[in-house]
């Protein structure tokens, strides 16, 4: 009757069950070796080293002294450390100054920093109409289409000058 406004049910600062609202991140810190499968719902990040297959939901982070030999799928990727195998990224993968990746990599969309060490295969995932699955252009009527001539090139800059110029 005289109660207060606050819930019964909400939890605590500190208290060791987090709320409905935040977001759970799994942690792999240094000095730990994994074998094997692991599969995780929420974000992932990987200090340690992972020698077998990741499947992820969400987000896969390898930080600066983090290692996965092996198959990672995957949402969203940053690395910062080790990576040597299968990667598939379904939406970004960002590739920062201190990474080395090597293997066969597909993705929604590519940032890679410079200073990063890449190589292997890299693909766009997904349906892309220009795309013949191996990273390589069609050469169909559209693509050709696509690319542009120098002379075209230039006339288009000069046109965007020209309404950055007016507004």
């Amino acid at each position: 009757m005289f109660g207060s406004n606050k819930s019964k049910d909400a939890v605590k600062p500190g208290s060791i069950i987090p709320s409905a609202s935040s977001h759970s991140l799994n942690s792999l810190v240094q000095g730990t070796v994994v074998e094997g499968k692991v599969k995780a719902t929420t974000d992932i990040r990987i200090d340690g080293t992972i020698k077998g297959d990741l499947i992820c939901s969400s987000k896969v982070i390898i930080g600066p002294t983090g290692a996965i030999e092996g198959t990672v799928k995957c949402q969203n990727a940053v690395i910062e450390g080790n990576f040597n195998g299968i990667l598939n990224v379904s939406e970004l993968l960002n590739i920062r100054e201190t990474a080395k990746v090597v293997g066969e990599v597909s993705y929604g969309k590519l940032i890679v920093q410079s200073g990063a060490v890449i190589s292997g295969s890299y693909k766009v995932a997904g349906d892309n109409s220009h795309s013949n699955g191996n990273g390589a252009f069609k050469s169909s009527g559209e693509a050709k289409k696509a690319a542009a001539s120098e002379s075209e090139s230039k006339a288009i800059s000069g046109k965007v000058g020209e309404f950055a110029k007016a507004n």
